[in-house]
């Protein structure tokens, strides 16, 4: 996994290092406050418990500021850290989920709904791509808790 750095909600940074020795599920979504990226952070924030349990820590990333991060948690009462990353050559960018979307006919640059499990010496375990948001939190857990 590339050791890119993220910027926190409060205006400090994460990179995946900061989670050696633990495992990591870094999930990358499009946009605040949308009802497929809302119901997803919702879903992990409620399984948070038991990813901890299974000594794993969670990261929520998008391109989305700071302030939108706060926001969004406020609003939902997320549970779950989330990440913003760099408008260029971020975390994103370089694992390829940053790219070309389609939808109602436009072409557009966008987040992929991508969920990586990193294991404890920070390498990738698996990766789900273009996740469909029902179920996927307990799939990821299920995976978490057999790595």
């Amino acid at each position: 996994m590339p050791d890119i750095e993220l910027e926190t909600p409060e205006g400090g940074t994460v990179k995946p290092s900061d989670f050696r020795g633990r495992k990591l599920v870094v999930f990358f979504y499009p946009k605040d406050n949308t009802p497929g990226c809302t119901a997803e952070a919702k879903d992990f924030s409620a399984l948070k418990p038991e990813f901890d349990a299974a000594d794993t820590a969670l990261l929520g990333v998008s391109k989305d500021s700071a302030k939108k991060h706060q926001n969004f948690i406020a609003k939902h009462d997320l549970t779950v850290p989330l990440a913003t990353d760099r408008e260029e050559d971020g975390l994103s960018d370089a694992l390829g989920v940053w790219g070309e979307k389609k939808m109602y006919g436009k072409t557009f640059m966008g987040m992929v709904r991508t969920t990586y499990l990193i294991d404890r010496q920070g390498r990738i375990a698996q990766v789900w791509n273009k996740v469909k948001v029902k179920d996927h939190a307990a799939q990821v857990l299920e995976a978490a808790r057999a790595l």
